[in-house]
C-alpha cells in the first residue's frame, strides 16, 4: 500500500526548491559551478550510503583497474559532475536558445544525426543516466524539432509540475509518463514521431537480464518490443561534458535498425544487449559522468531449480 503524502510537506519542499533555484539563477554561471564543487564535497562526506553504492558499482564494473586512491578520486568526480549538472540545468533555460546553441553543444556526428531525424520514420533515442541526459530534448526543442520523452513522474506533484514546465518542456518537448502513458507512447511512434527514453533502469525480477559491465543487469524489454512492432530505428546517444562552462558533445554510439532482426527468435534479447553494450562503451570513455550511485544491478537472475533425480 502506497504511503500517503502530506500536501503541506510537499509544498514546503517545493517552496525551498524555488528559493534555491532563484538563488542559483541570480549567480553567474561560474560562481554557481564553484558552489557545485563545494556542494559535491559536502555530499560526498555526508552521504555515506550512496558513496558506498558508487564504490561497489565501480569495483564490480572495472575489476581491479583502479587502485583504492584512484577509485576514491573517481567517486569524488562522480559527485562533482552531478552537482555541477544540477547547477547547469537550472541555468539552461536562461542561457541556451536557438541562436547560441553552438556555443554549448558540439555534434561530432551531426550528419548522421540529421539523416535519422529527417528520414520520415519514427525514431527512438536511447540513452542512460550519463552526461547531461536532459540536454538533448531541450536542444532539439529549441531547434524546432517536436520530440517526446518517457520519464517517471516525480513523487512530489508540485516539484514535478515545476520541473516539467520550467525545464523539461520549456522548449516544446513533451513528457510522457512511463507508467501510465502507453497509448500516447504508441501514438507517437505510429505517427512517425521522435521518442527519447532512458534504458539503464533496473526492471525488476521480471526484466530481461543482459550483460552490462560483465554482470547481468535487469533491463526493460519494452524498448526492443516497440522498435520491432513499429519498425523504429534506435539511435543510442550520449551527451558528454567536454569543457567549461557548460560545453557538451552529443555522440551517436550506435544506430540499430529493427529490420535487421526480422524473423530472429531472440530479436528482443539481441537488440536489448546491443543498445546496452553501446551505453557501456560511452560510460567507459567518461566513467565520471555516469550515475554510479543508483542500484543498476539491484535484481539478480532467478536461480534455476535443480532437476529432481529420476
Amino acid at each position: 500500500m502506497a504511503k500517503s503524502r502530506s500536501i503541506i510537506s510537499d509544498y514546503c519542499v517545493y517552496l525551498l526548491l524555488r528559493i534555491f533555484v532563484c538563488v542559483i539563477q541570480a549567480m553567474p554561471l561560474r560562481m554557481g559551478q564553484t558552489f557545485a564543487v563545494g556542494l559535491a564535497w559536502l555530499v560526498y562526506h555526508l552521504d555515506k550510503r550512496h558513496r558506498q553504492v558508487a564504490i561497489d558499482n565501480l569495483q564490480h564494473a572495472f575489476q581491479g583497474q583502479y587502485t583504492d586512491v584512484e577509485l576514491d578520486k573517481l567517486v569524488r568526480a562522480v559527485f562533482r559532475h552531478f552537482c555541477m549538472l544540477a547547477i547547469e540545468i537550472i541555468h539552461l533555460p536562461r542561457c541556451f536558445h536557438v541562436h547560441n546553441w553552438r556555443q554549448f553543444v558540439k555534434l561530432p556526428q551531426g550528419d548522421l544525426l540529421l539523416r535519422q531525424m529527417v528520414s520520415g520514420r519514427a525514431l527512438m533515442f536511447v540513452t542512460g543516466h550519463f552526461g547531461n541526459w536532459e540536454l538533448g530534448g531541450f536542444m532539439l526543442g529549441a531547434l524546432g524539432f517536436k520530440t517526446s520523452a518517457i520519464a517517471r513522474t516525480l513523487d512530489n506533484p508540485f516539484v514535478d509540475h515545476y520541473f516539467r514546465f520550467q525545464f523539461r518542456e520549456k522548449t516544446g518537448q513533451q513528457i510522457l509518463n512511463k507508467d501510465g502513458d502507453l497509448e500516447r507512447i504508441q501514438q507517437v511512434l505510429a505517427l512517425r514521431g521522435v521518442l527519447a527514453t532512458l534504458a539503464d533502469q533496473d526492471a525488476g525480477q521480471r526484466g530481461l537480464f543482459v550483460d552490462f559491465f560483465g554482470r547481468p543487469a535487469s533491463t526493460h524489454k519494452a524498448i526492443a518490443l516497440l522498435a520491432l512492432e513499429y519498425k523504429v530505428p534506435l539511435v543510442v546517444i550520449g551527451t558528454a561534458k567536454i569543457g567549461e562552462p557548460l560545453r557538451y558533445a552529443v555522440y551517436v554510439e550506435d544506430v540499430i535498425l529493427p529490420e535487421h532482426y526480422d524473423g530472429k527468435p531472440d530479436a528482443v534479447r539481441q537488440i536489448t544487449q546491443r543498445f546496452t553494450a553501446a551505453l557501456e562503451r560511452m560510460v567507459r570513455r567518461f566513467p565520471e559522468q555516469y550515475f554510479w550511485v543508483h542500484r543498476r544491478w539491484k535484481h539478480k537472475p532467478a536461480a534455476k531449480k535443480a532437476k529432481k533425480a529420476a
